[in-house]
């Protein structure tokens, strides 16, 4: 689209090219044969990699795989063997180079290649398969955005449509390209594309699709070949290789052996730790390879980490991933369908009693990425060594893929496949077991075996991980969440039935009725009020963390943890309504006895006294949970706040704020509390509560404690998001919390129990010491009023009686 005002004109714009490029169910016609044959003359081209220590991918799954990585970024590999020009090493093959670019100086930092619009056709003949691939590869440079530039289908100069052959006698893709917009006669297409699908993996080849750019002008090279590839994710083996059977070659593990010898030397520490402690290890399991893949899984981390020691000051937040490539025999994760390669492998695997030192040991294999800019010359770290379950620890030899200027690449000789290998790794994990002795975060030590005056060389990187879950632990999360909203829901039925057993007894009680403390019903109102309003699962306070770690169990998704959580907000709902019920009625009561003795309103009991003597007593309680709360800040309690503070996490709240939703909880269980305040102002001589009534509340209340003091510990005690109104690590809510709370309370029923039962005048004869009474003498003041009038009331006038005639059917 071209302007036809002469450029002097302020109307006048330049000329605009508009292309768009076919979509997936177009029909792709393959016209290049014979630029592709003069271009991969003679086939396959030897570019190193055929008839090299790495084995290809043969198989009749070619245009799958190559499908299936289509759409996702590859990366640029630096030119680490180029020895030319500034300008001759820092092109980016046959793609054109912009300011971020040329600025990387040949390390191609943060630039991605996407390979689009593939087009694939295998056939298969006389047992060999051959297949015509057309694609188009997309270089994107750091500056631009990544969602929007691998969406982009207009060709530029930062595109090469290629088109080529595969054929499985090699297992090449072949390819020419025509950068940006090319041309009917290819004058256009001066690069070679040659790419491969590796099967086999080592430390120093991690990718499972790698390929190269070259130059096909002969009579001046114009680019140096660049090199790009695809790194491998264990999770992502099934989808490559379903038919095929990838493997990984171990070449670092005598140095390993070296490392662990110099970071596990005899010491009577290192013994108690292996006879006391558990670490992640084998488990019996179907088979070899099942064990080995529970085991995998345990050893991945996927964790937020800082510096250790914990920094003084605020650091930027790490995240930090490491997934396991293989464990022993094992590559990748076990599939039966998949791994198995003879009926050995599926015999039950039972691990021994006792094992030797050498036996206990596994070869690992793994790949370690930071993200974030704390990190950012360490894109990842390839590892390879040795595993020991004795003490959990992992030592390795780590390849670095180094992001550095090509100079500096070339003169550094001892480079292996472009890649710094004089790096030790250490990591230390927690035990599975004992949690809440030992500290339950993983501990990662890289340190660099260069010169100091090296260019390569980097400081000694020492990492602690927030507190992490193995899969045991998440399981149980799962299995526990279930049990505990079934004994929610019971529990809460419990209460429900208690209520309604309360509301029957004062219907035939009415004397009685206004001896029922608003303040006790109060309280447990707020509390079920507060767990609707925030959306908390109930009485249970200590219902089990799910963490980041747990989202892999889908545990929003089950139907039936959904029914559990309704149900639960629904019997929640049904026990404040009721509680509301019962304290109308009580206040009801109140409101008839002030009819009936409008001169004598200090014989009607009032919660005025009760109300500010609880207030002041929780206000005291919750002040000194402050204080210890102050004085007992741990370090673990400071990681998680500064962990959800670096997430930007605004919903975290300050300390106080924090307790004081705690210490509701803790209310609501003393819910007696009230009552017992007001047996005694009142000097009460009848039986407001049902015993049925006080006494289940108290049990629905303690049945949380007894099941927290029965159970294993909490599987994830640092994450607490969760927990309805408690932090189970803090303060009072402890084991310790767990006994003197029930026996708290239950100390309260039985107070209860002992007012009703004797009334105030025997207790205040009773509780003697010595000579002197414990209680005041009985008054006259709240001598109990008559429920029904009297003969004076009944002849006071008629309209009082109607009044009286017409509260009495309202309240019935």
């Amino acid at each position: 689209m071209m302007s036809l005002n002469p450029k002097s004109n302020a109307k006048h714009f330049d000329e605009v090219h508009i292309a768009s490029q076919l979509g997936k169910a177009a029909h792709y016609e393959f016209g290049s044969e014979k630029i592709v044959a003069k271009s991969c003359n003679p086939y396959p081209y030897q570019d190193g990699f055929v008839n090299g220590s790495i084995e290809i991918y043969k198989g009749t799954g070619f245009c799958r795989i190559l499908e299936e990585s289509g759409g996702q970024a590859f990366t640029i590999v630096p030119n680490w063997r180029c020895n030319s020009t500034d300008d001759f090493c820092s092109r980016l093959g046959p793609f054109a180079v912009d300011k971020e670019i040329r600025a990387s100086d040949g390390s191609f930092k943060g630039v991605k290649l996407y390979m689009q619009d593939i087009k694939c056709k295998q056939t298969s003949a006389q047992g060999m398969s051959s297949a015509r691939v057309a694609a188009v590869f997309r270089a994107v440079s750091p500056a631009e955005n990544q969602y929007t530039a691998e969406r982009r289908s207009g060709p530029s100069n930062m595109t090469l449509a290629a088109e080529g052959i595969w054929k499985s006698s090699s297992g090449q893709l072949c390819m020419v390209g025509c950068i940006g917009f090319g041309d009917s006669v290819g004058s256009e297409c001066k690069s070679r594309i040659c790419l491969y699908i590796p099967t086999s993996f080592s430390i120093k080849q991690r990718s499972i699709v790698l390929g190269s750019f070259f130059s096909l002008k002969t009579d001046k090279i114009s680019f140096f070949p660049l090199a790009f590839e695809k790194l491998v994710q264990p999770t992502e083996l099934w989808n490559y290789f379903k038919t095929a059977n990838p493997y990984y070659t171990y070449s670092k593990i005598d140095l390993a052996g070296v490392i662990l010898e110099k970071n596990e030397p005899f010491s009577f520490r290192s013994v108690i730790k292996k006879s006391l402690l558990q670490f992640p290890k084998l488990e019996d399991a179907e088979s070899y390879l099942v064990s080995l893949s529970g085991l995998s899984e345990d050893l991945t981390l996927h964790a937020s980490a800082h510096p250790d020691p914990f920094p003084q000051s605020r650091s930027p937040r790490v995240d930090l991933q490491m997934e396991i490539l293989s464990l022993g025999p094992l590559f990748g994760r076990y599939w039966s369908s998949q791994n198995s390669s003879s009926m050995e492998d599926e015999v039950p695997y039972r691990t021994k009693a006792v094992y030797t030192e050498r036996q206990l040991l596994l070869n690992v294999s793994a790949q370690l990425s930071f993200l974030g800019k704390a990190y950012s010359n360490f894109s990842v770290i390839f590892l390879e060594g040795l595993y020991d379950p004795h003490v959990g620890k992992m030592y390795l030899v780590g390849c670095r893929d180094i992001r550095a200027s090509w100079e500096i690449l070339f003169e550094s000789m001892d480079l292996e496949a472009g890649l710094d290998c004089l790096i030790e790794v250490v990591i230390s994990y927690p035990p599975t077991a004992d949690r809440w002795l030992v500290d339950p975060t993983a501990k990662i030590s890289i340190s660099s075996q260069r010169n100091e005056d090296d260019p390569l060389h980097f400081d000694s990187i020492k990492l602690e991980t927030f507190p992490i879950m193995y899969r045991q632990q998440r399981e149980d999360i799962l299995s526990r969440r279930g049990i505990e909203g079934i004994l929610r829901v019971l529990t809460l039925s419990l209460a429900i039935s208690c209520i309604l057993s309360q509301l029957y007894y004062i219907k035939h009680n009415v004397d009685s009725v206004a001896y029922v403390s608003l303040v006790m019903l109060g309280v447990q109102a707020v509390g079920y009020s507060l767990t609707l309003i925030t959306g908390a699962e109930a009485v249970f306070k200590r219902a089990a963390s799910e963490s980041k770690e747990v989202s892999s169990f889908n545990l929003e998704r089950s139907q039936w943890i959904h029914v559990i959580d309704y149900t639960v907000k629904l019997l929640v709902m049904v026990s404040f309504l009721l509680t509301l019920r019962l304290l109308q009625k009580v206040w009801k009561s109140r409101i008839r006895l002030l009819m009936r003795a409008p001169l004598e309103p200090h014989r009607v009991p009032s919660d005025k006294k009760v109300l500010l003597t609880t207030l002041s007593i929780h206000l005291i309680g919750y002040l000194i949970v402050l204080l210890i709360h102050s004085g007992k800040t741990s370090q673990a309690s400071l990681q998680t706040q500064l962990y959800y503070d670096s997430a930007g996490n605004s919903d975290t709240s300050p300390v106080w704020e924090t307790k004081l939703e705690e210490y509701v909880g803790f209310a609501h269980d003393f819910f007696l509390l009230p009552q017992v305040i007001g047996n005694f102002l009142w000097q009460i001589d009848s039986h407001p509560l049902r015993k049925l009534y006080y006494v289940g509340i108290t049990i629905v209340r303690l049945l949380p404690h007894l099941y927290d003091y029965t159970r294993s510990p909490s599987p994830n005690p640092y994450f607490v998001d969760d927990y309805e109104f408690v932090n189970p690590n803090w303060d009072f809510y402890s084991k310790f919390g767990d006994v003197t709370i029930p026996s708290c309370a239950v100390l309260l029923a039985i107070v209860v129990y002992v007012q009703q039962r004797w009334g105030y005048e025997k207790l205040s004869q009773s509780l003697r010491l010595g000579q002197c009474k414990l209680l005041p003498s009985s008054s006259k003041a709240y001598e109990r009023l008559p429920s029904k009038p009297t003969e004076a009331e009944l002849v006071s006038g008629v309209n009082g009686n109607s009044r009286h005639d017409e509260e009495n059917d309202g309240e019935d």
